[in-house]
């Protein structure tokens, strides 16, 4: 009889390298030049990067460290100066991958006469979504973001955090494989934050890949799986939350409960090996915040004098806005004094503010009219106070132009008779 040995397992690592990749960036480099075509900004450097199927992949770094580059890269926006980058295992310029990509820029272009429901009706018949898929997934999705009480408001009308749901909502119409959100919590409140980050843990159940770039740190460490972190256009930290935030200098020993006789004993062994000055504090998984490793990978890379198309550490706040040594002339002086009297103003200011807009108004309109007489001078009609009583305006097709025209032969020939020249003439 024979016997098959039992299989290990798979680890993690392995899991991680059955999956398909998704995005792959291979020595991907994109320089910014001048108008005379000089090296400006190298805001991503021979970046090599996997993001696999059904994976949470964080995308962090400071300002200026390339990740809305390294975003515009995968989604064909931007062209590289060097290197690959392929999205499903093809160029990001091919159209056919548009429809499995789900974006959520940084900042969200909205059609502000439009609401919230014709907002996503566009978006989904850019998708070329059926009409009743369509009404459907619009109705979730309103229902998921909390706007279906304002969904028939002007987008215009929205505050920055309800733009930011229905932004979200056109992001997920096409149901897509890619999802990619650009600072997703920005302007959220602290119930939108937490549901942004159920929906991306919800998403990563469902098997889809997600990249997300936040300033955040605490957002993104609750959700991905993976993240890296940029500076100057490159990697200088890689891997998961427990790789990069598992804190190597202190142990922790975990062991069922334990009573109080034997937690007394280790901590009288520990007092007694440290003379009195350590004893136990808490027993926990030691873990050091994704916040100190981000600021820890930046100082470092600052150290080093790394190079970055980003802004630097700050430095003291400008003097003008501290209010000190700001030189005052005599003209900007006066200037001040005349503009601090029409703000305090009189007790009646109002009403006159109010009159003189009304003034200007009624110009307005006035010289709009002016101008559509001039414009089209048949369709203006003479003030009312102009027209004699009784008499009534002929239309233009009651016109007759013979009777006119003698008219005006009659007149010229009466002005000649009573010219004095002709008369001495004669």
């Amino acid at each position: 009889m024979s016997t098959t040995a039992s299989q290990p397992a798979p680890s993690p690592a392995s899991i991680q390298r059955e999956r398909r990749p998704v995005v792959a960036c291979q020595q991907l480099t994109k320089t910014f030049k001048d108008f005379w075509m000089r090296d400006r900004a190298r805001a991503v450097d021979r970046l090599d990067l996997v993001i696999n199927e059904r994976e949470v992949f964080g995308l962090l770094g400071p300002n200026g460290s390339g990740k809305s580059t390294t975003i515009k890269l995968i989604l064909g926006l931007l062209k590289p100066t060097s290197g690959r980058v392929m999205v499903f295992g093809k160029s990001p310029s091919d159209v056919a991958t548009k429809s499995r990509i789900g974006y959520l820029p940084e900042e969200s272009y909205l059609y502000p006469f439009l609401n919230a429901r014709e907002t996503l009706e566009y978006y989904a018949k850019l998708f070329s979504i059926d009409a009743k898929t369509r009404t459907r997934r619009i109705d979730e999705l309103l229902d998921m973001v909390g706007l279906t009480h304002a969904q028939f408001r002007p987008v215009r009308e929205y505050s920055k955090g309800m733009q930011r749901r229905i932004g979200i909502a056109q992001a997920l119409i096409n149901d897509p494989e890619l999802l990619i959100l650009d600072e997703p919590t920005t302007g959220l409140d602290p119930i939108g934050t937490r549901q942004v980050k159920d929906l991306i843990l919800e998403l990563g159940r469902r098997g889809k890949t997600v990249i997300l770039s936040s300033h955040l740190l605490t957002d993104v460490e609750d959700v991905v799986d993976r993240m890296v972190i940029l500076y100057g256009g490159r990697i200088r930290g890689e891997g998961s939350c427990d790789e990069l935030l598992t804190a190597g200098d202190r142990t922790t020993i975990e062991t069922d409960t334990l009573d109080d006789a034997t937690i007394a004993e280790i901590d009288e062994v520990i007092r007694r090996r440290s003379n009195g000055e350590q004893s136990i504090r808490s027993v926990s998984a030691p873990r050091q915040k994704l916040e100190e490793l981000f600021l820890g990978i930046v100082e470092q890379a600052r150290e080093e004098q790394a190079e970055t198309s980003g802004a630097t550490e700050g430095g003291t706040t400008a003097s003008f806005l501290k209010g000190e040594d700001a030189p005052v002339v005599e003209g900007a002086a006066l200037i001040s004094s005349l503009v601090a009297g029409e703000a305090l103003g009189e007790p009646d200011a109002p009403a006159e503010d109010s009159r003189a807009r009304g003034e200007a108004v009624r110009e307005a309109e006035e010289s709009e009219d002016l101008l559509d007489s001039l414009l089209h001078p048949q369709e203006a009609a003479p003030e009312p106070e102009n027209i004699p009583q009784g008499r009534v305006l002929p239309k233009d097709d009651d016109v007759d132009l013979g009777v006119i025209g003698s008219l005006i032969e009659d007149e010229e020939d009466s002005d000649s008779d009573a010219d004095p020249s002709k008369e001495s003439g004669r």
